[in-house]
């Protein structure tokens, strides 16, 4: 009963399981058809919104825009492929231009203040003075469209005043075919809900309500300012049963007979088995089951039994007592037997205790040794009790059992009391060796870093209160390379000859400590400013000496960072602090000097601090933005790619270039983030662009030695969708190329295999050589402006610039020249045969948006 119970549930449960899974894959097929309707209305809706954003920015600098010019500019945007039906400006709120005005004239002279239907959105706009999506609504010149309202402000005087409304209207009904809503095809029913961009919140715009009642797949359409949901169930509604429904049920059931019937007969015979067995387990003797019992007991305790015939001295010995005593086949039965095995040492007193308990018939319970004939020496604890026997005469009974592992661990225990007891009057001697240790570095004696930490709180009392105190930091310059190449050994004798040093150029009165590594601590008292200086300058002098060690010479530097009190009141742990920021200071400004806190120094110090906290907080905040400049063709002018450049757009300071954050981002290692953004964007822009019919051939991002050097960064590539022959990585020539670096050059020939090229900067500035052109093999060169500036007055500089040409022109290299100012370098260049020309003579690096609009109206061309 119980197996077909759990058959029956295991078959319910599978057949269960079978219709989870079923819902489950057709769940993942209509959330796959979904998928890409709910991508095309994101990158529909996002495009045309993206589109209209450039004509804010010149609404806002043309506030008195008319409608000739408001129609031109419309115009570009709609030469775009999109899905926008037309645009309006409404000043003061008022609509007073459109762009097409044919079939919009109804719209001209809208006061979006006394309409109701689009009040609500237009003063959220105003508000948040963000754009904001409305809709699914009802024009007013007849139709239905989502209408993205941008609010314009314009400065006058040095203040924002705001301007009006620029409106957006694209046609949804156009926006569903597109995305694929209302195909034909399409095997899903389908409802949208978050009118005006509120999601779950908002009315449902499309489809039948009812689809979100109906368990469907939900995915959400993230829009500027807002989400849909949309909701989707298969068409006619989810299957109640799965196609393979009975197949499954038949194998369950096949199964479950399987499991069932054998278990049935089995359980029958071993019925009739138990019947058999308990019958026999019946008949058995009780007296004999009780001294199974009784024996199993013994033998599991290990316990040896014996009795003894006081009147006839007969012996009787179980098994486990001729184990314990050593006796075979030889025993005599008899007292002797026992006697001759007792330890000569306890023999008179445990016959002693033995015969004391036969005469008094009192309990016998003693502990002795015996001597087996191996000459192993066994502990044994016996206890008996005395009775008379059915034949009248008197016996005792008992038990013996090793007790000899317990007597040597008690054995133990005094022996370890007794060494404790020797060892107590050590233990305060070490306590006060251990105190001294606990605050004393082992390596050069010097009081350590947690000596240091109770002066500065003032648990020890060192110096007069109110004396003027210094404290040196110093750390140990090209200690880390004598480390590294000689051995700890070698690092050991410096650290022990720096500190003799410090001792002896420091005052008997001062407290000298290491505290950690290579770094040593100097606090005194009572000196000037001059005396910190001239200590400095000795122990700087003293430190430049050689230090011979196995025949070699080690030469070793310091840097001293000084900090003094300003007042009595001054905290010790920021005196410290203070004299860290001058020991930073030092090491930036090459080693080997010593320099003195400022108010400056820390102001400057603070500042680059708040700037990496700064350059932390834009890379959470997404601040770093790619701008992009244009590079061309000298024969034929045509654009042949952009360089994506990076800037920071601070919420304050407005837009930064490279120069203010790059040596900062370097200190605190996120060069490779800011680097990763701008690759983001770069591709992003790709297909931005080509998306609205603008082909850029190539974009180039720079690639700094870190990421270069990273092993994960291809693994990174490889799952970022990167089209081929359309990205570049400069490598900056800084780098050198002809170190044998595995991982580098592993890097450099798989990104190429990703169909990336590989670029050098900034060529004629750095390290990079023929044979490393020859083994990097990079598909450009680029002329560091520095070396194409002055060829319109420098002949050699022209020279230079002909020869770096011919070099990359004969290795099949394409060369383009950086810092192209002025069309005088263009035609120069142009003569020369340089491949490529980027400068401020042909464009600026600009915004995504600002390049676009430049390609369209081939802005160059013009100028």
């Amino acid at each position: 009963m119980i197996a077909t119970f759990v058959v029956l549930i295991a078959g319910i449960l599978a057949d269960n399981q079978n219709r989870i899974i079923s819902d489950a894959r057709m769940r993942s097929i209509v959330a796959d058809e979904l998928n890409p309707i709910r991508s095309k209305l994101e990158t529909y809706i996002n495009g045309n919104v993206q589109l209209v954003r450039g004509l804010i920015g010149t609404v806002a600098t043309e506030p008195d825009m008319q409608q000739p010019r408001f129609s031109d500019l419309a115009r570009s945007i709609f030469s775009e492929r999109s899905q926008l039906r037309n645009l309006a400006a409404a000043p003061g709120l008022v609509v007073s231009m459109v762009y097409p005005v044919a079939g919009n004239e109804k719209a001209i002279g809208l006061d979006y203040r006394t309409n109701d239907k689009q009040r609500g959105s237009v003063m959220r706009a105003v508000a948040t003075g963000k754009m904001v999506l409305a809709g699914p609504v009802d024009l007013v010149q007849g139709g239905r469209g989502l209408i993205g309202r941008f609010p314009v402000t314009t400065s006058a005087g040095g203040r924002e005043r705001f301007w009006g409304l620029i409106s957006a209207v694209i046609d949804i009904d156009r926006l569903y075919r597109d995305s694929g809503l209302v195909s034909s095809t399409l095997g899903l029913d389908i409802a949208i809900a978050g009118r005006d961009g509120q999601g779950r919140g908002g009315a449902i715009f499309f489809g039948d309500a009812a689809i979100f009642d109906k368990a469907p797949v939900e995915l959400n359409v993230m829009l500027p300012g807002g989400t849909w949901r949309m909701a989707a169930i298969p068409k006619g509604g989810w299957p109640t049963t799965p196609q393979n429904a009975w197949l499954v049920r038949l194998l369950i059931l096949l199964g479950g007979l399987m499991i069932v019937v054998p278990m049935i007969v089995t359980g029958h015979l071993t019925t009739e088995r138990q019947d058999n067995m308990r019958a026999l387990r019946q008949n058995k003797d009780q007296l004999q089951e009780l001294s199974h019992r009784l024996k199993i007991a013994l033998d599991t305790s290990e316990i040896g039994v014996w009795e003894l015939d006081i009147d006839s001295g007969k012996l009787l010995w179980d098994s486990r007592m001729k184990e314990l005593y050593g006796i075979g086949s030889s025993m005599r039965e008899v007292y002797d037997d026992w006697r001759d095995t007792l330890h000569p040492e306890d023999l008179a007193r445990a016959e002693a205790e033995f015969a004391e308990a036969l005469a008094t018939g009192s309990a016998y319970n003693t502990e002795f040794r015996i001597r087996l004939p191996s000459g192993e020496i066994r502990h044994i604890r016996a206890i008996g009790s005395t009775y008379v026997g059915a034949n009248g005469n008197r016996k005792i009974v008992g038990v013996n059992w090793d007790v000899t592992a317990d007597v040597e661990t008690r054995a133990t225990l005094s022996e370890a009391k007794r060494l404790a007891e020797a060892h107590s009057a050590e233990l305060e001697a070490a306590r006060h060796r251990m105190e001294f240790n606990a605050l004393h570095d082992p390596l050069t004696g010097l009081p350590n870093r947690r000596f240091l930490d109770q002066i500065l709180a003032d648990r020890v009392r060192k110096f007069d209160a109110g004396a003027r105190l210094s404290i040196f930091h110093i750390d140990l310059d090209r200690f880390k390379q004598i480390n590294d190449t000689m051995g700890h050994a070698a690092g050991d004798e410096i650290l022990r000859h720096a500190a003799g040093l410090l001792r002896s150029n420091a005052r008997e009165s001062d407290f000298v400590a290491r505290i950690g590594g290579d770094e040593f601590v100097i606090i005194r008292a009572g000196g000037s400013s001059e005396e910190d200086a001239a200590l400095a300058s000795r122990i700087i002098e003293a430190m430049s000496s050689p230090v011979r060690y196995k025949d070699q010479e080690c030469r070793i530097g310091v840097s001293i960072g000084i900090a003094a009190q300003t007042a009595a009141a001054d905290e010790l742990s920021q005196i410290l602090v203070n004299a860290d920021i001058a020991l930073y200071e030092a090491k930036r400004r090459g080693r080997n000097r010593h320099e003195t806190f400022t108010g400056a120094l820390k102001t400057a110090v603070f500042q680059t601090k708040q700037t990496a906290d700064e350059i932390l907080r834009g890379l959470e905040q997404n601040e770093f933005v790619a701008y992009f400049q244009p590079q061309f063709s000298p024969k034929s002018l045509e654009i042949i790619g952009v360089e994506a450049l990076a800037r920071w757009d601070h919420p304050t300071k407005g837009l930064i270039g490279p120069h203010a954050f790059l040596k900062t981002a370097e200190d605190i290692n996120v060069v490779a983030a800011i680097d990763q953004k701008i690759l983001e964007q770069a591709l992003f822009q790709i297909c931005r662009w080509e998306a609205n019919g603008i082909h850029i051939p190539k974009v180039s991002v720079n690639l700094s030695y870190s990421r270069l050097r990273d092993e994960g960064l291809v693994a990174r590539l490889e799952q970022m969708s990167i089209p081929k022959g359309r990205l570049s990585f400069e490598l900056l020539e800084s780098i050198s190329f002809d170190e044998n670096d595995v991982t580098v050059m592993s890097n450099i020939r798989r990104i190429k295999e990703l169909g990336i090229d590989i670029e050098i900067d900034d060529f004629g500035t750095g390290y990079a050589s023929i044979l490393s052109l020859l083994k990097l093999t990079p598909r450009r060169l680029k002329i560091d402006r520095q070396l194409v500036l002055p060829i319109l007055d420098s002949p050699a500089e022209r020279r230079l610039v002909e020869s770096i040409i011919d070099i990359g022109t004969s290795l099949g290299i394409e060369v383009i020249a950086e810092g192209v100012e002025t069309l005088d370098h263009a035609h120069i260049l142009k003569e020369l045969e340089c491949h490529g020309l980027q400068g401020y003579a042909f464009a600026r690096p600009m915004s995504a948006n600002d390049l676009a609009t430049f390609v369209f109206e081939r802005r160059w061309r013009a100028a």
